[in-house]
């Protein structure tokens, strides 16, 4: 026990140096920029990780949560003149009960149908978000008021590096907690399996709806983050397909039921795309390689096929 929590905190005060020690490398509010999607992406990605990577639930319509979450901000503070935290907290508390609601009916199906379930989920959410053009300003999107707190606008890639940067740490406090809870090692036993789960005495329903509902949660403030910190929100942007697609890209490019991969996974799919661009027309072409390279070389993801090859057990 002793062991496994100091393993968590090793993890937890790693992150909290590399997040404070980066900024020392940057040259210009660019790098600022890009670090601080690593950081919203990251977070967004540790949720669903729980769902993929420990409980074995898969979901392509994730990004929905996050268009849940970036449209609640910049609709309450744009129509209803709410705080944008306040927004951001209904936002999460919205995002949760629509994944109650929707989860429970869904999280009944496995394998390819609960994929396309929650693909038509995804595409439901953009769809509306796109159509409903008089509050969300249709497929061109609308603006978003810079929250400020005690009087000060918080404003430049600057500061919001370091707001998405402590919402990632609270973010991975609370999942490695998790995982190493009962909670999680139920997770654990129904990702091998479910019929084994359910004759141990674990509630299996209850127990996915319950990860199903903090994931979307945990989209949802990404989803916030990202819509304060970009100032302007899309629903392809958002809530789209593709955007759902690179959710999981990352998840299983870092290695499922990795924290550190999540994060490991987020900062390679949003870094790599912008030092690709030096190959201007053929950046995807690469992107796509390399990708492929990745997991044909590193099939567990990442970090577990690195970590499983320093411990000599190959990949």
């Amino acid at each position: 026990m002793a062991r496994l929590a100091s393993s968590r905190w090793s993890i937890v005060l790693g992150l909290a140096i590399v997040i404070a020690a980066l900024p020392f490398l940057f040259p210009s509010n660019y790098y600022f920029r890009v670090a601080a999607i690593v950081n919203i992406f990251a977070l967004a990605v540790v949720g669903l990780n729980l769902l993929m990577g420990y409980a074995g639930q898969v979901s392509l319509g994730h990004a929905g949560f996050m268009g849940i979450g970036a449209y609640s901000v910049a609709i309450g503070s744009a129509h209803f003149k709410l705080h944008g935290l306040l927004a951001m907290l209904i936002g999460a508390a919205l995002a949760g009960l629509v994944a109650f609601l929707v989860g429970r009916p869904i999280l009944r199906l496995k394998g390819h149908y609960l994929a396309v379930a929650t693909l038509g989920f995804g595409l439901l959410i953009s769809m509306a978000l796109a159509n409903e053009a008089a509050w969300t300003g249709g497929p061109d999107g609308m603006g978003v008021p810079r929250l400020e707190i005690l009087g000060y606008r918080l404003r430049g890639p600057d500061t919001w590096y370091y707001i998405s940067g402590g919402a990632l740490l609270i973010g991975v406090i609370l999942a490695l907690n998790l995982i190493e809870s009962p909670t999680g090692r139920a997770m654990r036993a129904i990702h091998d399996s479910e019929i084994a789960s359910r004759v141990a005495g674990i509630d299996v329903a209850a127990y996915k709806l319950r990860i199903f509902v903090l994931s979307a949660i945990y989209a949802s403030v990404a989803g916030s983050l990202m819509a304060f910190l970009n100032g302007h929100i899309t629903p392809d942007g958002t809530a789209g397909f593709l955007r759902s697609v690179e959710l999981v890209t990352m998840v299983v490019l870092g290695g499922m039921g990795s924290v550190v991969g999540a994060i490991v996974g987020a900062a390679v799919l949003v870094i790599l795309p912008q030092a690709l661009t030096i190959f201007h027309d053929y950046e995807h072409l690469m992107l796509g390689l390399i990708i492929m390279v990745s997991m044909i070389l590193l099939p567990r993801g990442i970090v577990p096929s690195l970590l499983a090859r320093l411990r000599g057990g190959g990949a």
